[in-house]
């Protein structure tokens, strides 16, 4: 028991943190008109500011870890090919289909992920793997599930694979321009040449960084609630959502774990605290921002919507119960 309430010191804060903001927008103690702003400020300066300071004590070489990669990348395909393959089966359109793809396995390592896992194993046991999911998603998951989504062949048309290829390369460039992604590499060219920062900008850097969290939490909690009161009057089967939140929650991290087991039987190595780190970034809730892309990109943002907030919500209970199955001994701060 004595375990149980340690994990809810951490966890607790993270999920008080977004209802605060829930309730705040709710009882319009924050104008929604003002999520915007806060949205820009975590996008374009606190988040890159964390993610440049965590990745800058990142070695270079270290994020060669192709183990890792590759199970993250096939446990990812998997389960994206599946929740397409469902989604399909119920009518949706291969937009629809590929965001719900992407929601079911895109983590809010961002947001959640970076303070969750840091206060439960140590920044340097999840450093690294922090810092390379985040590119992977970038890069691949994101570019991917988008590529997916703009291929919307009528059954009259024929199918081009240049023209699959084009939508590609404009996701990728896309991913390329993505604001959180250049801090990420910045940071590590920094880290590798040694570069240190002058003090002002160190302290600038340091003070934004460590708004982020509490900042883009709030926000995600006020997003939560602008979003359930532009979705209170669609009636959505629970079908619609439920099942691709359950996913993301449970089938993720289990997937991890099997992949894992696995890998090891075959004869490949992964570090157990590696291992940890992955499951439980997998076992975190959909990143907050796949409904802002799937609104950008035309498709049913509201069912999104709908998945990352039931996702987030059952999350409390899930997350904490699997870091209290693992038995994950906090580190001494």
């Amino acid at each position: 028991m004595q375990q149980l309430f340690s994990i809810l010191a951490v966890t607790f804060p993270i999920f008080a943190l977004m209802l605060g903001g829930f309730v705040a927008t709710r009882r319009k103690l924050l104008p929604v008109e003002a999520i915007p702003g806060l949205s820009a400020y975590i996008v374009s300066f606190a988040l890159p500011a964390m993610l440049f300071r965590l990745s800058v004590a990142t070695p270079l070489a270290d994020m060669m870890d192709l183990s890792m990669i590759l199970l993250y990348l096939t446990c990812g395909a998997v389960l994206s090919a599946l929740t397409i393959v469902l989604s399909r089966k119920q009518g949706m359109t291969m937009k629809d289909a590929a965001f719900g793809a992407l929601v079911s396995v895109y983590p809010n390592a961002g947001f959640m992920g970076i303070p969750l896992l840091i206060a439960l194993l140590g920044e340097n046991g999840v450093r690294v793997t922090l810092v390379t999911i985040l590119l992977v998603d970038c890069f691949v998951t994101t570019s991917v599930c988008l590529s997916v989504a703009q291929m919307q062949v009528g059954r009259d048309e024929k199918r081009d694979f240049g023209k699959l290829l084009g939508t590609l390369g404009r996701t990728l460039r896309g991913a390329f321009s993505n604001p959180l992604s250049w801090p990420i590499v910045a940071g590590l060219l920094f880290g590798s040449l040694g570069i240190e920062m002058p003090a002002p900008f160190h302290e600038t850097i340091t003070m934004l960084a460590d708004s982020a969290s509490p900042v883009a939490l709030f926000t995600v909690g006020a997003i939560f609630a602008r979003n359930a009161v532009n979705e209170r009057k669609s009636h959505r089967a629970l079908a619609d959502y439920v099942p691709i939140a359950l996913i993301k929650l449970f089938l993720h991290p289990l997937l991890v774990f099997s992949a894992g087991y696995w890998f090891e039987a075959l004869g490949g190595h992964l570090d157990a605290r590696t291992l940890s780190a992955v499951m439980l970034v997998a076992a975190l809730p959909s990143a907050a921002n796949t409904s802002m892309v799937a609104e950008r990109f035309g498709a049913d943002s509201g069912r999104i919507a709908r998945i990352v907030m039931t996702s987030t919500t059952l999350s409390f209970f899930s997350f904490t119960g699997l870091v209290w199955f693992m038995g994950i001994q906090l580190p001494i701060r």
